[in-house]
């Protein structure tokens, strides 16, 4: 049974979340505050959150920042649910970041449809290796041919720029810090050397154009795609 934990304020909408999820067949705890809400997701990490951004304790956006630089919990994905429903508050939510962002009032039913669509994106098989020819976005990767084309326009990247880009889109919707990149792409075990993985980042985006802001920067932790 996967688990689900609702940190918002509000008791009786949480309670009302955690009956309908409790429903489809999800375990949901709730709990009413954001320093208390980011205790309990460390300690026992749950398969998803539906966070608040406005908390007693501490801001929703100061728990999502907290989780993603803890290793534990930097890849459970997080539905952001907020009572503000302007365009800079939900752009706030995805740079910390989010996976997906509901925003009062809205129906249950819509509620339980996005926690299913985020938790599919994070099954096993949604992780398992793409094959040698595929598309994310309007960019195409050629795994064979180590080429790439973004909009129809084939680009120039180098070896490690390739390297990035794969491995980035092969667990595409999963945060990934600047260590854990600068292990798995450079090999490098120096956290000392992150500012090597914002400049190839910058590079990488700028070859690829618009296409390229399919790569998201989670801010004060590392980078995602996110289609």
């Amino acid at each position: 049974m996967k688990k689900v934990l609702i940190i918002e304020d509000e008791k009786d909408l949480a309670e009302l979340l955690a009956f309908n999820l409790e429903k489809e067949g999800y375990a949901a705890t709730c709990i009413h505050d954001g320093r208390l809400g980011l205790e309990r997701a460390l300690a026992d990490p749950p398969d998803l959150i539906l966070l608040d951004l406005m908390l007693p304790g501490l801001l929703g956006t100061e728990v999502c920042k907290a989780l993603r630089k803890e290793v534990r919990t930097a890849n459970i994905p997080i539905i952001m649910i907020t009572a503000k429903g302007d365009e800079i508050d939900r752009v706030v939510g995805f740079e910390v970041g989010a996976d997906d962002y509901i925003v009062k009032p809205f129906s249950m039913r819509e509620v339980a449809l996005r926690v299913k669509a985020v938790m599919r994106r994070f099954e096993p098989d949604a992780l398992a290796p793409l094959p040698d020819l595929f598309s994310i976005g309007d960019i195409v990767i050629d795994k064979q041919r180590h080429s790439v084309t973004s909009a129809g326009l084939e680009v120039e990247l180098t070896s490690t720029e390739f390297k990035l880009l794969l491995y980035l889109a092969e667990q595409k919707g999963r945060v990934h810090s600047r260590e854990k990149l600068l292990q798995n792409v450079w090999s490098y075990n120096n956290a000392g050397d992150t500012r090597t993985v914002d400049t190839h980042v910058t590079r990488l985006r700028s070859k690829l154009g618009v296409p390229g802001d399919i790569i998201k920067t989670v801010r004060g932790f590392g980078y995602k795609i996110e289609v």
